[in-house]
């Protein structure tokens, strides 16, 4: 895609910023002029950072005079949530999930109660699960159901290593609980057939997504809404988008990387960074990226655009990430003993 090409480039020379700012950040600030912040996210938000990085930074240069460069790096959810862990200096993460912040957060690295250092559980834009087909769809793909049938190709990312992958695998969860009553085995015997059917288990969701449509595999991509909007929007004579009888509500969540921060010097920036997320502006800007706002003012402007119909479970609905995490993506919990077993 001639977009993600140009966003390729883009994240290309900001990872190089930021391994300089990493190798001599006073350095750097002293020799650009512009005080430096890293922003660790995951795979499907590069476009959207992109643009919200200049929008934010001509905010805090008419805010306070000052220059402002941010950097920006992407993977999969967990495995970028693993680098900071590992001692990758970001100053803030935005990331697909809260249990991955929480991982950062068990290390030391993040102050408790960063869930409610901002709205809406610190999540600024949401988003849910569809399904990208090709045009005309022949498989006939309506609902999850159809994913188990035999002979459906099936793309989804690994949710050992992507945050949008544990939400794909809880929405599908979610579908066998309402169909079957409530029978945790049949939900497990469901997600067995489906996850016999993926034909490419990627690292993250943009990988998943390039797999699907760069290379033209399988015969659905399980996709983030927001990816799937990308997708039809550079190729709209190619693909469509299917939306199941039943989803989840995705809140990708925000937070400052405290101890980072503060060595860098940079507690104050990476706040405002995270709170203008918040602003009408970028609000605005989350739902031209294909992200549904937090403001339900602002979410309303996009109903054009969303199903704001559908019918969606939530995280809470799992008893919380943490709850969530444990009994379905551990090491030896239901996605090892359905996928491995």
């Amino acid at each position: 895609m001639k977009k993600r090409m140009a966003a390729g480039v883009l994240f290309t020379s900001m990872v190089c910023s930021a391994l300089l700012a990493g190798c001599g950040g006073k350095a750097a600030e002293k020799e650009s002029g512009a005080r430096e912040l890293l922003n660790v996210s995951y795979d499907p938000t590069r476009e959207f950072y992109a643009e919200y990085n200049e929008l934010f930074s001509e905010y805090w240069k008419e805010k306070t005079g000052e220059e402002v460069s941010v950097a920006q790096s992407h993977g999969g959810s967990g495995s970028q949530a693993r680098s900071v862990i590992e001692g990758n200096e970001a100053d803030v993460v935005t990331l697909a999930l809260a249990r991955d912040i929480t991982a950062v957060e068990e290390v030391g690295l993040i102050e408790e109660g960063w869930m409610e250092e901002f709205d809406s559980n610190s999540a600024p834009y949401t988003s849910t699960i569809v399904f990208l087909v090709r045009k005309g769809n022949e498989k006939g793909i309506r609902d999850w159901g159809d994913l188990a049938e035999e002979g459906v190709q099936v793309i989804t990312p690994n949710p050992k290593t992507s945050g949008g992958a544990c939400w794909n695998f809880l929405a599908a969860w979610a579908y066998e609980m309402k169909q079957s009553g409530g029978d945790e085995e049949a939900a497990k015997a469901f997600l067995k057939k489906l996850y016999e059917n993926v034909l490419v288990l990627d690292s993250g969701a943009r990988g998943a997504t390039n797999t699907f449509v760069e290379n033209g595999q399988g015969d659905v991509l399980i996709a983030w809404e927001n990816e799937a909007y990308l997708s039809i929007e550079q190729y709209p004579e190619e693909y469509e988008i299917v939306t199941p009888s039943i989803s989840i509500i995705a809140e990708p969540s925000v937070a400052v990387v405290d101890s980072n921060a503060a060595e860098h010097g940079t507690e104050d920036l990476a706040k405002a960074y995270l709170e203008y997320l918040y602003s009408e502006d970028a609000q605005r800007l989350a739902g031209e990226n294909y992200y549904r706002p937090s403001d339900e003012k602002i979410l309303q402007e996009f109903s054009g655009r969303f199903n704001l119909d559908m019918e969606l479970v939530s995280i809470d609905d799992f008893g919380g990430w943490d709850a969530a995490y444990d009994a379905y993506f551990t090491d030896g919990a239901v996605f090892d003993q359905i996928y491995g077993g």
